[in-house]
């Protein structure tokens, strides 16, 4: 397997360094920037196999750096975060990151983190290379979903979620078995951050949020792709 890449953007270098020392022991290649507009170019020119993204930069803010990488790869995302605040988290979310981390932290639980991401994003699959409900598919080789015709642009968490609940029809899966399933690993807090990927996915899925028909709730239970009626 080749040497897995991490880009680490933080306008803090002591803390650059020290996650990136982590990281090294790890056996990972490493690209460091300080501000939005280094991260943007470094992205472009290096495609790391990962992200790790401060919310507070200088030049550009994290949020918009999220955004704009979104736009261009779909390279997985871990944020970092200063205020432990779930406002922040969420948007981080909802522009594409994958994951997010609040300061402080420790450096082995970043390093544990984008190993999680990678394990699940460049896993490779035996299982049937394509998933049909209703007029969604879901394409394991390709990494695509398609509504109808539409290609829809979905985070790799968000793949990982639809492709979970697809794959087993009818099945009730609750929050933090999501995010076993999804993240490979859980963390007290986390499992309610699937809300707001779920919030997401119907969105792009033109899934109406007050009356979903694809992604239902559970209430009190977790989420489900209901089973022979979506066939």
């Amino acid at each position: 397997m080749a040497q897995p890449t991490v880009l680490i953007v933080d306008d803090d270098s002591k803390l650059t360094q020290l996650v990136q020392t982590y990281f090294l022991k790890e056996g990972f290649y490493t690209y460091i920037g300080h501000d939005g507009y280094q991260a943007l170019q470094l992205v472009r020119d290096k495609r790391p196999d990962i992200v790790i993204l401060d919310l507070m930069l200088p030049g550009i803010n994290g949020w918009d750096v999220c955004r704009q990488i979104r736009k261009e790869t779909d390279v997985p995302i871990l944020m970092l975060t200063a205020r432990d605040e779930e406002t922040d988290r969420l948007i981080g979310l909802e522009m594409g990151a994958d994951d997010y981390v609040t300061k402080p932290f420790s450096p082995r639980e970043v390093v544990a983190r984008a190993k999680a991401i990678l394990r699940r994003t460049q896993k490779s699959s035996s299982k049937e290379t394509q998933l049909k409900v209703g007029n969604l598919t879901i394409d394991r080789e390709r990494h695509m979903v398609i509504m109808g015709t539409e290609l829809l642009d979905l985070t790799p968490t968000e793949f990982k979620i639809i492709e979970l609940l697809a794959a087993n029809r009818g099945r009730v899966f609750s929050r933090l078995h999501i995010v076993e399933q999804v993240q490979g690993y859980t963390f007290d807090g986390y499992e309610r951050t699937i809300d707001a990927h779920i919030k997401n996915l119907r969105r792009k899925l033109a899934d109406n949020s007050r009356s979903p028909q694809l992604i239902q709730t559970v209430y009190g239970v977790g989420y489900k792709i209901a089973g022979d009626e979506h066939a």
